[in-house]
């Protein structure tokens, strides 16, 4: 009898062991659980203030969408032609990085920028009706009888002054039947789908859908531009920038870039 009873009490020990040494694992594995998470949404609660050139928008929200999932922090992004963010910035002195079409859009806020990296190659194409029917294979085509031009306004957005320099370089701005400027660069594409031109200068990640197509052509080669990510001198949200500086340069960010057709510099 009293060896049956040792033998009940011992195992009743080595159970009792085995069960809180597995509620002890699973214990801990909730607690790493809980930590992970809590140090993945490292900036919940936290904010960032963007603005960003409206041409990059698709690519740039996924982006953003992705930095909120990651981080948890509360990232607003204000998207809009040049001009009216380089307004916006100088009047309110308030925000906490500029994605600019351009390196050239930095200048009229330089007073703003603490400093600024490089992000993606932003390339201008010349870009027709699919079938290209007005059978353009370059810029000086552009002057042919019956062809409508589409161009961005040659103040407000980075492409449209792109346009003008280019066409002006070769002598031939003044000839080009231009119907239309428009203010931001999706839109110039939408004025070839929609039949309103017959060709636009726009940047090569808007060229999308069959009803459009980009010219072989090396005559914009020359204005391809850089697209900088520039740290404002104004920001309340030192942290959040610092972070979101890192995550632009990581390869999550990079594979959003290339998804939409950009080349990435870094």
């Amino acid at each position: 009898m009293k060896r049956k009873l040792s033998l009940l009490l011992t195992t009743a020990v080595i159970l009792s062991a085995l069960f809180t040494g597995c509620t002890s694992t699973q214990n801990k594995e909730e607690d790493k659980g809980i930590t992970k998470k809590e140090e993945t949404l490292s900036l919940k609660g936290k904010g960032l203030s963007v603005y960003c050139g409206a041409g990059m928008t698709k690519p740039f929200e996924k982006i953003a969408d992705e930095f909120k999932k990651e981080t948890g922090c509360d990232i607003k992004v204000t998207y809009a032609n040049a001009a009216q963010i380089q307004t916006q910035i100088n009047t309110s002195e308030d925000g906490d990085l500029f994605i600019a079409g351009s390196l050239e859009e930095l200048k009229p806020v330089k007073e703003q920028v603490k400093e600024s990296v490089d992000l993606v190659k932003h390339i201008p194409v010349l870009a027709v009706k699919s079938g290209n029917p007005k059978e353009i294979t370059g810029i000086n085509d552009l002057t042919k009888d019956g062809v409508e031009v589409v161009l961005g306004d040659y103040e407000a957005t980075p492409i449209g002054k792109i346009a003008k320099k280019a066409l002006g370089d070769a002598k031939i701005f003044k000839k080009v039947n231009v119907v239309a400027n428009t203010s931001t660069a999706p839109e110039l594409t939408n004025a070839i789908t929609s039949g309103e031109c017959d060709a636009t200068i726009v940047w090569k990640e808007n060229v999308k859908g069959d009803k459009i197509e980009i010219v072989n052509t090396k005559d914009l080669d020359k204005c391809i531009k850089t697209v900088p990510a520039a740290s404002l001198k104004c920001s309340e949200n030192k942290e959040s920038l610092t972070d979101f500086i890192k995550f632009l340069n990581d390869d999550k960010a990079k594979d959003i870039w290339k998804s939409f057709g950009y080349e990435v510099l870094n």
